[in-house]
């Protein structure tokens, strides 16, 4: 039976409609597998490094050293790879700073290897001790009191370098985030104590003063005079001096 002339151009028309609707469904589809795909590429990143670099090599008998430290055979491990013992016990803080930081990391336990957590110890002289301004580029660190009152902060990054402090008490806590640089400073006449928890294995530690003056070899001293709008002499009297290292 022969179609009415009339339906032609409607059926035409419902094709182009069906088709239009189908290569929308089909591009549609396409660009959700492709996001899809992409998905873990997008959310993907390089491992966070366990060390201040790790120099590329080409030929492997050039010596080899990987991002953290090698594995043991899991079926070898013992509970002295997961145990340290000694935290309970004060640390002498008779040293210019007044202040002594007992860490906790992968090199005290092994078995904190690949688990992104380590843990220290900090004892404060009395009047005074001090753990100077620094930062750990691969940590934020949380801070817990337990003895004595102390005065923290951490300042902001540029431009605004703005600082935010503290005076905590035991059983207070403190958070100091990833790269920041910050301090603890006993503001109490009686020793003060704190445990500070850190998500790196390995959080490495810059103390800013020794960094900067005491650099081996020195900084050249023109460089820090513009830098810090210092005299000459003081920046030179400054890199003589020697800066304590109490971590």
């Amino acid at each position: 039976m022969k179609r009415p002339d009339f339906l032609i151009p409607y059926e035409a028309t419902e094709f182009r409609k069906i088709t239009f609707v189908t290569m929308k469904s089909a591009h549609f589809i396409l660009a959700l597998s492709i996001l899809a795909l992409a998905s873990p590429f997008a959310y993907a990143s390089d491992p966070s490094p366990l060390q201040d670099f790790c120099v590329a090599i080409n030929d492997p008998k050039d010596g080899v050293f990987v991002n953290g430290k090698f594995c043991r055979d899991p079926k070898l491990a013992k509970a002295d790879d997961f145990y340290y013992s000694g935290l309970n016990v004060p640390r002498n803080t008779s040293n210019p700073v007044g202040s002594t930081v007992t860490p906790v990391n992968v090199a005290q336990i092994p078995g904190l290897n690949t688990l992104g957590i380590s843990l220290a110890r900090i004892d404060f002289a009395p009047n005074g001790g001090l753990n100077p301004p620094h930062t750990h580029p691969r940590a934020t660190e949380i801070l817990l009191v337990v003895e004595g009152t102390l005065y923290v902060g951490f300042v902001t990054s540029n431009t605004d370098n703005r600082l935010i402090t503290k005076v905590l008490y035991p059983g207070d806590v403190f958070v100091f985030p990833q790269g920041l640089v910050h301090f603890q400073f006993n503001v109490g006449n009686t020793n003060a104590v704190a445990f500070a928890g850190l998500s790196s294995q390995n959080p490495g530690v810059i103390t800013i003063a020794n960094a900067v003056f005491g650099s081996n070899p020195p900084i050249n001293p023109d460089l820090l005079v513009k830098a810090f709008q210092l005299d000459k002499n003081v920046v030179k009297n400054l890199q003589s001096n020697f800066w304590w290292p109490n971590n």
